[in-house]
């Protein structure tokens, strides 16, 4: 004899989550930095670069393109010296799944290469050139 009920026929996993967002793990086609934004950075060139390329665009529809060019005019701000910008730049960012912890939190993952794609060469990781204009801005010097 046993205690409690009997286990189910078959038993359903619960931390299964069906609405979970698969997205191909290559980085997409992007597109070009509206002119019409003004953008006067450097930082804020490479912040819409490296978001409108970043695999999490597939499955971007308008709106969200919009939000990018909201986000990025916050970030031309910010490294024009606007600190208080900050924090709505990394709220906004977390929402498109921009770290692990983000993306965990949205259940967005990214489609597992196979041989086939392992053998293509992949492009050399871009060089990370920080802004001194911006270091010296977050340090205070």
């Amino acid at each position: 004899m046993t205690r409690g009920p009997a286990p189910k026929d078959n038993a359903v996993r619960r931390n299964v989550h069906p609405n979970a967002q698969s997205l191909p793990a290559v980085p997409q086609p992007g597109r070009e930095l509206p002119k019409a934004l003004g953008i006067s950075t450097g930082g804020a060139r490479r912040f819409w670069k490296t978001w409108s390329s970043a695999p999490q665009t597939a499955a971007w529809t308008e709106t969200d393109w919009a939000e990018l060019e909201l986000t990025t005019k916050l970030v031309d701000g910010l490294y024009l010296g606007d600190l208080k910008l900050a924090g709505e730049i990394r709220q906004r960012v977390a929402k498109w799944g921009a770290t692990v912890e983000d993306r965990a939190r949205l259940r967005m993952t990214f489609d597992k290469t196979t041989e086939e794609d392992s053998a293509v060469p992949s492009a050399p990781a871009p060089e990370v050139d920080m802004d001194e204009e911006l270091y010296k801005l977050l340090n205070g010097t």
